[in-house]
């Protein structure tokens, strides 16, 4: 594939539509296991809730701003494809920007931006209560995330996401040098997907919250773009902390999507096993844990760059 080819592009949407797919089903097979209910057909799960909401006629709440809620939902996952392009998919990226952390950084943002349209669109107070949960998780989350980021943008000295990828062929892992980073990069994928422990914007306590009085299509685009953020996060986390497409035996391509794969299936399992974390506790940790940790580990990064250890 060369950098910027129209069939790249076709290429990777389309992975990212099989990866979140399959998420979703394995999201299904574990909330079947957990009901002790039969989960032979949870692959299916997702394609009927497809036909199905294909089929529903959309909600007319008296008062709600369709075209704001709709454009938002429409925008989750349109981020989720822009934050793609920076992802190095066979040794060349889709748009290989020399900013690359940060146009991956400004998508995630843009998720912000969706939730919150769909919430206040929705003319709901549960649709309202979820948005401002989703911008309090983000206000507690990103610095953190921010700071991750950085410390693989110094470790490798290049914002370039290709550039971070090959910064660690021949050598250890970000994964084994930036723990603290990378347990915080896969916590903030959670958040940005309001995923697992942070899932308090769509919060059985408030009705579904922003998805509250999403039907039909609505729906099925905003709970697609859900699952496509979580998809293209645990991609991302391979080119930041997993070393790219290195790995013996197989094209770097095939490594990428079996590296994927492997995170995909653990924020999966965990977001279906672990309760959802309270917001004002979540920010506590977020700003008293998270916060001074990834500082003190992009410090280190820093140190250890300045000495020529990496």
């Amino acid at each position: 594939m060369t950098e910027g080819s129209p069939w790249s592009l076709l290429t990777a949407v389309g992975l990212l539509g099989v990866f979140g797919y399959a998420a979703a089903a394995v999201a299904a097979l574990v909330r079947a296991r957990q009901a002790g209910s039969r989960w032979t057909g949870a692959w299916a799960a997702p394609g009927r809730e497809v036909a199905r909401l294909l089929v529903r006629q959309r909600n007319a709440v008296v008062g709600s701003d369709r075209l704001l809620a709709r454009i938002g939902g429409a925008l989750l996952p349109v981020a989720a494809i822009m934050a793609l392009l920076v992802l190095p998919l066979g040794g060349h990226a889709i748009s290989d920007l020399s900013v690359g952390v940060v146009w991956f950084n400004a998508m995630e943002v843009l998720a912000w931006v969706a939730v919150w349209m769909v919430g206040w669109g929705s003319n709901s107070a549960w649709g309202v209560v979820g948005a401002n949960r989703f911008l309090a998780q983000g206000l507690s989350y990103e610095l953190p995330h921010m700071f991750a980021l950085v410390t693989v943008a110094i470790g490798a000295g290049s914002l370039r996401v290709s550039d971070i990828a090959a910064a660690q062929g021949g050598h250890l892992w970000f994964v084994v040098m930036m723990p603290a980073a990378f347990v915080v990069f896969l916590i903030s994928v959670m958040g940005f997907s309001f995923w697992g422990p942070f899932d308090q914007a769509v919060g059985r306590d408030i009705v579904g919250g922003v998805a509250a009085q999403l039907s039909g299509i609505d729906r099925l685009v905003f709970l697609a773009g859900r699952y496509l953020m979580l998809t293209v996060g645990s991609a991302m986390t391979v080119p930041f902390f997993l070393g790219g497409g290195a790995g013996p035996f197989l094209p770097g391509w095939a490594w990428l999507l079996v590296k994927t794969a492997a995170v995909l299936g653990v924020l999966v399992w965990a977001g279906q096993w672990w309760p959802t974390i309270r917001m004002e506790r979540f920010a506590e940790i977020s700003w008293v844990v998270l916060l001074p940790v990834t500082i003190l580990q992009a410090l280190v990064v820093s140190i250890f760059v300045l000495v020529g250890w990496m």
